[in-house]
């Protein structure tokens, strides 16, 4: 049970970080590892605090990160004052009750171009990849491949004992856990195996056919 724990206090870690990243690149800010720490640090003492009130433990929720994009209003007071709206919401029975009403092909419209947002957002994030180090071509490919491959098959974890189902059983859990591994093991353990692309000559050195020795001349001067 402890094990399981721990996995799942990771992921939520590992889905803070992606946001904290996918928000710093809308607002245009460089996210450091205090930034980081920060989040998730805020990330644990929310989950005790709702611990100690019986509640559900908290995390980073990716359809805030599409509704920054959308909304492109990016001042943290906002933020503050609509989470005193959700606590006035869930002291007044009232007022939760006429959000209810709000017709469901409304909220799966909002929900669609949230989501559908934090996919481009995902997208332009990967633009900063050097996709033409190989070892970061493998590493995306088979993360993608493998998140892609657990959400189109849901039941590919049913033969899995019941901790490695919360790992194999979810596209975000299995293709995050491939891209930590596969970073550690490509960018870290392996040595460098990126090759330079050769010198390529000069105009004046290719047509005068003595290219070492122009290069010498030029370095003697």
């Amino acid at each position: 049970m402890s094990a399981s724990m721990i996995i799942v206090m990771i992921i939520s870690m590992l889905e803070t970080t992606g946001d904290v990243f996918a928000t710093g690149a809308i607002v245009k800010k460089r996210i450091t590892e205090q930034d980081i720490a920060s989040a998730i640090r805020a990330d644990g003492i929310a989950t005790a605090i709702g611990g100690i009130l019986n509640s559900f433990p908290y995390t980073c929720f990716a359809e805030n990160v599409g509704l920054v994009r959308l909304t492109q209003i990016k001042s943290r007071w906002v933020v503050a004052a609509a989470a005193l709206i959700m606590i006035m919401l869930g002291c007044i029975p009232k007022l939760a009750a006429i959000m209810a009403c709000v017709p469901l092909p409304v909220l799966g419209g909002a929900a669609l171009s949230m989501f559908a947002t934090v996919a481009v957002v995902g997208i332009q994030t990967l633009t900063q990849v050097d996709f033409d180090n190989q070892n970061n071509m493998i590493i995306v490919g088979t993360s993608v491949g493998l998140g892609m491959m657990a959400t189109a098959q849901p039941h590919i974890a049913d033969n899995f004992p019941h901790w490695a189902q919360i790992v194999f059983g979810s596209g975000i859990t299995l293709g995050s856990v491939s891209a930590m591994a596969l970073h550690l093991v490509f960018n870290h353990f392996m040595p460098e195996t990126e090759k330079k692309s050769p010198k390529q000559p000069s105009l004046v050195s290719d047509i005068s056919g003595h290219d070492n020795l122009t290069s010498f001349s030029m370095k003697e001067e």
